[in-house]
Order: C-alpha cells, then sequence, then structure tokens
C-alpha cells in the first residue's frame, strides 16, 4: 500500500483529539492550525508517544497500528525520523558524532538514504568537525534533521522546527528545507502554526480545529475552499506553481508562465530559465473590472471567471476567480461588488498588484 492513512481518537480529559486522513506517500504534508489544536498531539500519535483508545496507522506497507487488531508497534520499533523545536544535540559530540549516533539508531528494515547527498541538502559539510556550541540555531536544526535522516526512516516528523528560532535563523534554513522539499523521497509530517512556512514547504496540509480534521488535501485547494480558515483574514489567497520563462534586463522583470498567464516580477537574477518556483496572490492584492484595461501601471492583468461569492453581505466580501484552471480570491468592498454587478459566470480581469515569490 502506498500513502499515509491515520485514524485516531484520543481523549486527554479537557481535549479530545477525533483526526482521521489520507496522504501520498511522498512530500511534505503540513500539519496546521491554531494553538491548542492538537497538531503536536497528532503527531504524537503518529509517533506512537501517545497511545490512541482508537488507532490505526500504515505508512507506506508498514503496519504500525490497528486497535481492532490489537496492533501497537511501539515507538522504537516504528522507523521514524523525529525532529523537535530543541535539537538536542549531544553537546559533548561533534557534528559528525552527532551524525553518527543517527546510523546507530538505523533499523534493519530501513529506507536507504545517501549520507553525503543529505550533508549536501542540509549544508552542514563545513560544520561536521564543530561542537553544537560553536553552531548557530539554524545550524543546530540543520544538524538535527540530518541526524534524523541518518536513522534512515519510512516517516520524517518535524514538530515546528522553526518555532525557536529568530527571524534571521528561519530566513537561513528555510532555503535547505525548500531543497529538502525537493529532493527527499520519503514522506515527511511537519507541524507548523505558519501559513507562511505551510505555503512555502508543504504539498498537502492536514487542517486541524479543536482536535478535528476540517479540511485535507493539496495546500493550493485547502488554502482557497470557502470557509476554512487558512491564517489570519489578510493572509487570504491563493498559490500557484510557476516556470521561469526568461530575464527582461531592459525593465530589469522577470517573467513567470502558469496555468493563468504569464507573470511580471521584479528581476530575481537568483532564478535561472526553467526553474519551477511557487508563487502566492494575496486577496487583498487583487481587484477586479468588467473590462481589460488599457492603460495601468499594473503589469499583471489576467482574464477570469466569477465561479462564486463569499460573504457577499459583509462589508469585504471576496470573488473567487477561475483563471485558466486556476483559482484566485479577490478581497473587494461591497459596493464594487454591487457595482459591478459580480455573479457566478460574470467575465472580469483580475489586476494582480502584487505577486508573492514563495521559492
Amino acid at each position: 500500500m502506498s500513502g499515509i492513512e491515520a485514524r485516531f481518537r484520543l481523549d486527554l480529559g479537557g481535549f479530545a483529539l477525533d483526526a482521521a486522513f489520507r496522504l501520498p506517500g511522498r512530500g511534505v504534508a503540513a500539519i496546521f492550525g491554531p494553538s491548542g489544536a492538537g497538531k503536536s498531539t497528532l503527531l504524537r500519535c503518529v509517533a506512537g508517544l501517545e497511545r490512541a483508545a482508537h488507532g490505526y496507522l500504515d505508512v507506506n506497507g508498514a503496519h504500525w497500528e490497528d486497535t481492532n487488531a490489537g496492533l501497537f508497534v511501539p515507538t522504537h520499533r516504528r522507523s521514524l525520523g523525529y525532529v523537535l523545536q530543541e535539537p538536542s544535540l549531544f553537546p559533548h559530540l561533534t557534528v559528525r558524532q552527532n551524525l553518527r549516533f543517527g546510523t546507530i539508531r538505523r533499523r534493519a528494515d530501513a529506507t536507504v538514504v545517501d549520507e553525503e547527498q543529505a550533508i549536501a541538502w542540509l549544508g552542514i559539510g563545513n560544520l561536521l568537525d564543530r561542537r553544537p556550541d560553536r553552531l548557530s540555531g539554524g545550524e543546530k536544526q540543520r544538524v538535527a534533521i540530518a541526524r534524523a535522516l541518518f536513522t534512515g526512516p519510512r516517516l520524517l516528523l518535524l514538530d515546528e522546527p522553526l518555532s525557536g528560532l529568530d527571524e534571521a535563523s528561519k530566513a537561513e534554513i528555510l532555503p535547505y528545507l525548500d531543497r529538502l522539499h525537493r529532493e527527499l523521497s520519503i514522506p515527511a509530517l511537519y507541524v507548523s502554526h505558519s501559513r507562511g512556512e505551510v505555503m512555502r514547504l508543504a504539498d498537502q496540509v492536514v487542517l486541524l480545529e479543536a482536535g478535528r480534521v476540517r479540511a485535507v488535501g493539496p495546500v493550493d485547494e485547502v488554502s482557497t475552499l470557502p470557509g476554512v480558515v487558512f491564517g489570519r483574514p489578510d493572509e487570504t489567497g491563493a498559490i500557484a506553481q510557476a516556470e521561469v520563462a526568461e530575464h527582461d534586463a531592459e525593465f530589469g522583470l522577470t517573467y513567470l508562465d502558469f496555468a493563468g498567464g504569464r507573470l511580471s516580477l521584479p528581476a530575481d537574477a537568483g532564478l535561472q530559465p526553467g526553474n519551477t518556483v511557487r508563487v502566492q496572490f494575496l486577496a487583498r492584492d487583487i481587484s477586479l473590472t468588467r473590462k481589460r484595461p488599457e492603460q495601468t501601471s499594473i503589469l499583471n492583468v489576467l482574464p477570469g471567471r466569477v465561479t462564486e461569492i463569499r460573504d457577499a453581505e459583509s462589508t469585504l466580501p471576496i470573488v473567487a476567480v477561475d483563471v485558466a484552471g486556476t483559482l484566485l480570491l479577490a478581497r473587494i468592498t461591497r459596493k464594487s461588488l454591487v457595482s459591478l454587478a459580480l455573479e457566478p459566470g460574470v467575465e472580469v480581469f483580475a489586476q494582480i498588484k502584487g505577486v508573492a515569490l514563495l521559492t
């Protein structure tokens, strides 16, 4: 069986977890939700650190838990790599020795991970002879992730690995997590309450609210579902995959192509034609018009069709617009909604005032 199938019911007195989901057998799946939603509890259930009254877990054919069948594989026998908020490196050992400890814990049925490749993915080759007290916060967390990979896990668990870092350290480690996300062949569950991290790093998302799964699926689909609270109201928006097409030296622009058309962004020398990137369209940065504007300073204007009006009676309703198969969300005033006579099926032009690169 390929993929992750999980079902857990657990009562902790003042909190109850009742969560079930299925995920692909590869890629990063974020467990996302507000504080107190049950994210870390769910991860502990997956790890076998919390024993659910009713539990089931299968990871790419490895059957670790089934209450009905009397099956419960203890944590030390689950082929897991577990990375916590605190790196928990051995202070008296060098980075190389800490990594070697990961190989000692490797099980006979471990997934083969190329150690040199993992070191390169996480950019720690120059740190191997240092002790943890000579590392920055971001460097320690990268070493902790590499050590987890050295165990040869079938599943990598990351419990808010960036929450203990300052902004500079987060900025330092994110490009390495991007690369890990692209290269890793095993599945990873990534707990976070940061929408930005999820939008940048995750392929799938399990959205938790008060111990229940509110939504599960590809991150681009879940982020635009009606009635789903996915971060703060000002973060409402959509994401899409795009390919770098070319650079325009004359005007200092980089052009990206995605399913909905071509986007113009300020030049980014770090992007090469052919690179795949993830872009974000915030609802607050999109305005709508019934006619294509002939003279405007806004470079990104795309034709689309209204599919849905959300919260139509509110002061700032959300208009969902299908742009060649990509769903964009526009937050406009109710007066604009009425004056433009917007309703499902109406053809519009989305004027995109800002596009954010997430990778």
